[in-house]
């Protein structure tokens, strides 16, 4: 299966230490060369940044698509619009954003949608991660940079305690 990626899940990932994750659930996983910039370049000395440097399984490319639509009228970031574009291109199976938005216009547009905290439970139904483990790493996600609403993080438990 091949899945395009945004940054804060390649960040959110690489803090918790479940950027292998990726590697192990997807064939293929792409990153727009936007999204690398800003997590490699951008983000140096940063969460996430090592790890997707050195990560010799992502395919970092471009998309070939452009949007009719400037970015800023859509509400979107340069990355995420580089992820549905270039999930476009490649007709990926699942897109990995977490902000709203994005995940929103991906949705209408008909992509499967994961962002962090659904790729944990995927981890958990399929045998990588231990549902305490999901939970602990959670938490740890709580606890940083990354924000977590109080209803997402009891959807996740809710989702968790079904697993």
């Amino acid at each position: 299966m091949k899945a395009v990626i945004n940054a804060t899940p390649l960040i959110a990932l690489s803090l918790t230490g479940h950027f292998t994750l990726l590697n192990q659930l997807f064939s293929e996983v792409y990153v727009p060369t936007s999204v690398y910039e800003e997590v490699v370049t951008q983000g140096r000395q940063r969460p996430g940044s090592d790890a997707v440097r050195n990560a010799d399984w992502l395919i970092v490319q471009p998309p070939a698509l452009t949007s009719p639509i400037p970015v800023a009228l859509m509400g979107l970031d340069l990355g995420e619009q580089d992820v549905i574009l270039l999930g476009q291109e490649l007709a990926a199976d699942w897109l990995i954003i977490d902000e709203r938005l994005g995940r929103n216009i991906s949705q209408a547009m008909g992509f499967q949608v994961k962002g962090t905290l659904g790729l944990l439970l995927v981890a958990c139904q399929v045998g990588l991660l231990t549902r305490q483990d999901a939970a602990q790493t959670v938490d740890m996600l709580s606890r940083s940079s990354i924000r977590l609403s109080p209803r997402l993080l009891a959807w996740f438990k809710a989702q968790l305690d079904a697993v």
